[in-house]
């Protein structure tokens, strides 16, 4: 039978599915479905510094509200500080699903200033996480900062977390830097345990009847792999950190080919939220029949073999295969 064993952040994992953060992991039931659908490990849902905020504006206006009328309404309500506002629920949260699970737990976290980052990070390790996805959530609109600005700023994220903290520590980014091979380097040479591929911004749309925004979440599709994929497989061997794939996994052919790119880990989260999570079951059976029928003894045994490092045609990662590309494009006749 073969292998399907894999490491990834330091972690020995049965298999190389994980789920990633998604709604699934918000209670503790849904992280024993999970387990029992045979995950390898799990992503908590990430921990916004924004929504701790407002949570707590929030409650200082409901406690202090028309308090200025009698100077001794102040005394009939606790101070807000007195509330579990902040990440207690997530930390307990933590705590509990260690306690209910077996495999590792990851958490996630999304801060605004580096002194929150490294103030969540320590608490989420002292709540018993086996490890810490920073979820590096930013969108860069402001005119008059840099790129040079954004990318330092990722490293000191980095590298702040990475000091604070003992338990291995993974970030999370978005493709849109400029040299993303550079980015890469920097973080590894920090000292990330593992790159996560990419987050998927998701982008506002319009009420045409309402006249308003209105956030509009749209589940990933095979084809989202592409871009993952590409840049995993120009990463494999050139950096020390795990590398996990996120987004556009849906199938046991793209977890394949996540891991000949050179991926540790492939993570899922629309094809569980689309399928359920026994589809986790599907696609170890299917990578299992896959590799046997193919003679691949284990994952390590395919892990990079197609990367830009192995394949027979390395340009195919790069724009040199553009104008074939385009040129092989179907044509319909006229």
């Amino acid at each position: 039978m073969a292998d399907l064993t894999t490491t990834y952040l330091g972690l020995r994992l049965r298999t190389p599915l994980v789920a990633s953060a998604s709604p699934l992991s918000h209670e503790l039931d849904g992280i024993r479905r999970l387990e029992d659908a045979r995950a390898s490990a799990v992503v908590l849902y990430s921990l916004f510094e924004e929504q701790l905020r407002q949570e707590q504006a929030e409650l200082e206006h409901h406690l202090t509200a028309g308090s200025q009328s009698f100077a001794e309404s102040l005394t009939y309500f606790p101070q807000a500080g007195e509330f579990h506002t902040g990440p207690e629920e997530y930390l307990r949260h933590i705590q509990k699903a260690k306690e209910a699970v077996d495999i590792p737990i990851i958490a996630s976290l999304n801060a605004s200033t580096l002194g929150a980052w490294t103030d969540y990070a320590q608490r989420i390790e002292d709540a018993g996480a086996d490890a810490l996805e920073c979820n590096i959530y930013f969108i860069a609109s402001d005119p008059e900062r840099s790129s040079a600005d954004i990318e330092q700023m990722v490293v000191d994220i980095l590298r702040c977390v990475k000091h604070s903290v003992h338990i291995p520590v993974a970030v999370k980014l978005s493709p849109f830097f400029t040299s993303m091979a550079n980015m890469a380097k920097r973080l590894d040479a920090v000292g990330t345990d593992g790159l996560v591929l990419f987050n998927r911004f998701y982008q506002p749309d319009i009420n045409l009847e309402e006249l308003e925004l209105q956030a509009s979440v749209l589940l990933s599709t095979p084809q989202a792999l592409r871009l993952p994929l590409t840049w995993i497989g120009i990463l494999y061997g050139r950096v020390r950190a795990s590398l996990a794939a996120t987004s556009g996994i849906h199938r046991a052919e793209d977890v394949l080919k996540m891991l000949m790119v050179g991926a540790d880990v492939t993570m899922l989260c629309s094809a569980l939220l689309r399928n359920g999570v026994n589809h986790l079951r599907h696609l170890e059976h299917g990578l299992r029949e896959w590799m046997e029928s193919h003679e691949y003894d284990s994952v390590q045994q395919m892990q990079g073999s197609m990367s830009q490092l192995r394949c027979p045609d390395p340009s195919a990662f790069e724009r040199a295969q553009y104008v074939r590309a385009v040129k092989d494009l179907p044509c319909r006749p006229v």
